[in-house]
């Protein structure tokens, strides 16, 4: 019989056994999100009985895997976009988290008969949603950018608030003893508000301060293996160092870690080449951990407890359900009479819909103890661990499967046939131009000869005014996606005018009063960009920038628009 390392082996080949069945399957039904086939095929093998070896545990979920798969996601976000939408996203992910949790806990009282402090310890627990869940089915459905950011960028934030949380009420709950009762007194409350404020910050200053070092570092190095060990690094070295040694939010040092060198890193301190190894990386990374994850889940899933609870677990699938509409439609509808860019209905439902619950909740109430201090058992364990696993099955199974179809009835565009197809032909182009450029370097060093480097000019010239041809054809057909290429080029381009002019205020060519004005205008031309309102006009002026009105007014004819820019 199998021990030891020889045993874990086994085990992780039954899994991925498991997951390429289920993922050869998936490529023969056709669109069918393949992280809810794997806890579907998990599930099956708890409901048959079937021992696959794996001990789903506390601290494999927070500290093995949480850890990459919410630096990936956050290292993948455009740091631009959360910016313009962070005050949505910081609203739901911290206030909205913690009057959801106050509301649930209040309700839960007296609709699972548990007392107050375990009731706020089961709504902590369930509410957060899970960063794991939704960044790979949102990326599996294609759903718009903006979209996609909401509840992503909640997901990846609220889960450190609701981990600190939890933590907190877990140890009230010890204090209190077997009753589970204990009075909320302003000061306790002030305590807990408190604890929250500092995990949270410091998650966020030790996130910064390690992707900062990274960077750094990364920004003198052009070896592209060495930089994907100090990414992983400091992907596990920022979540362990907030967590364990400072006792601040590990997740939130990931996610602020991740968006650091995602965004500033991937931009000043990656070569192409570089960058391509990392990304790619840590895609296969967070591919595995996924499949490993959503296996272990339903194989996990304690089946005989559910069908004990089975009342319990409904009633908290339908609270979980209202409590995380009351916290959605409201909060956004202050945060909309604020904006311009208001969050639309239709992605109001998704969010709400879209808010799925699984990893996070699982790793927090496998950590509850079986026993108080005293030796006496905790207060309604089975029960919340029941319940967890019963709302996290509803949420992946019901929730999940029926996105796809919930995003076509709100007429919310997914990833289109002209989409796939223009990425397919830009990545393609950008492939070729790099090909030439490698064929000019080896003809300057002398390893080419002049035929061989016209035959492979001659080869990938025909194929690159081919692409560009059919880029230029397909844009001509699709209105909606030139638009999109415009946009999304507009913000790119910002924020190179963004960095030169910080950098011309650092070396001293421009003072800071007129760096300000100009960056300031740079954020407002972002704004609109990112309000879907272009300031880039074929024939025209889009957006009259200070400078011409300042040199105007001094006597410079050249600042004025004239022709067919009036």
């Amino acid at each position: 019989m199998a021990v030891g390392v020889e045993a874990e082996l086994l085990t992780l080949l039954a899994v991925f056994i498991l997951a390429a069945a289920v993922g050869i399957g998936v490529a023969k039904l056709g669109r069918f999100p393949y992280t809810i086939a794997l806890l579907l095929a998990g599930l099956a093998v708890s409901v048959l009985g079937v021992e696959l070896g794996i001990e789903l545990s506390h601290d494999l979920i927070l500290l093995v895997l949480l850890p990459p798969l919410v630096f990936e996601g956050a290292a993948t976000t455009d740091l631009e976009r959360l910016r313009t939408n962070a005050l949505p996203v910081l609203a739901l992910a911290v206030p909205g988290l913690l009057a959801a949790v106050s509301v649930l806990g209040l309700v839960g009282q007296y609709a699972f008969g548990f007392p107050l402090l375990v009731a706020l310890l089961f709504a902590s627990a369930i509410l957060p949603t899970d960063p794991v869940s939704v960044l790979a089915l949102f990326a599996e459905l294609g759903a718009p950018d903006r979209l996609a950011t909401l509840v992503e960028g909640e997901s990846l934030l609220n889960d450190g608030v609701g981990v600190v949380v939890f933590s907190t009420l877990l140890a009230l709950v010890t204090e209190a003893g077997a009753s589970g009762e204990l009075a909320f007194t302003p000061e306790l409350l002030a305590d807990l508000a408190l604890d929250v404020a500092v995990a949270s910050l410091g998650g966020a200053a030790v996130g910064f301060a390690a992707g900062y070092l990274v960077y750094r570092v990364m920004a003198s190095l052009d070896e592209h293996m060495t930089e994907i060990v100090l990414t992983a690094i400091l992907a596990y070295g920022s979540f362990l160092v907030a967590e364990h040694y400072l006792g601040v939010s590990g997740v939130i040092a990931s996610v602020v870690a991740g968006l650091f060198i995602g965004n500033r890193g991937a931009e000043y301190a990656m070569s192409p080449r570089t960058k391509i190894s990392i990304f790619n990386a840590w895609e296969t990374a967070a591919f595995i951990i996924n499949t490993f994850i959503f296996v272990a889940i339903g194989a996990a899933t304690p089946i005989h407890q559910l069908l004990r609870h089975v009342r319990l677990i409904a009633l908290a699938v339908v609270l979980v359900l209202l409590v995380r509409a009351l916290t959605v439609y409201p909060v956004t509808a202050l945060v909309n009479l604020t904006r311009p860019n208001e969050v639309s209905v239709a992605y109001q439902h998704v969010m709400v819909w879209g808010g799925l619950h699984a990893s996070i909740p699982i790793a927090l109430v496998l950590g509850i103890p079986a026993t108080l201090p005293s030796g006496a058992p905790f207060p309604f364990r089975e029960e919340l661990r029941a319940m967890v696993f019963g709302v996290a099955a509803f949420s992946l199974v019901v929730q999940g499967l029926t996105m796809g179809r919930l995003l076509d009835a709100l007429g919310i565009a997914t990833r289109t046939e002209a989409v796939e197809l223009y990425e397919l032909l830009v990545g393609r182009a950008r492939a070729v131009d790099r090909a030439l450029e490698a064929a000019e370097a080896l003809r300057a060093g002398g390893q080419l000869s002049p035929s061989t480097y016209e035959e492979f000019t001659a080869e990938y010239g025909r194929e690159k005014e081919a692409l560009e041809e059919a880029i230029g054809e397909l844009l001509s057909e699709s209105p909606e996606l030139r638009r999109t290429e415009l946009l999304s080029g507009e913000r790119q381009v910002l924020r190179r005018e963004k960095s030169a002019i910080m950098d011309a205020i650092r070396s001293g060519v421009v003072s800071d009063d007129v760096g300000e004005r100009l960056i300031e205008e740079v954020d407002i031309k972002l704004e609109r960009v990112a309000s879907g309102e272009s300031t880039v006009r074929e024939t025209e002026e889009g957006y009259e920038e200070f400078w011409r009105t300042h040199a105007a007014e001094f006597g410079l004819d050249a600042a004025e628009l004239t022709g067919d820019d009036e």
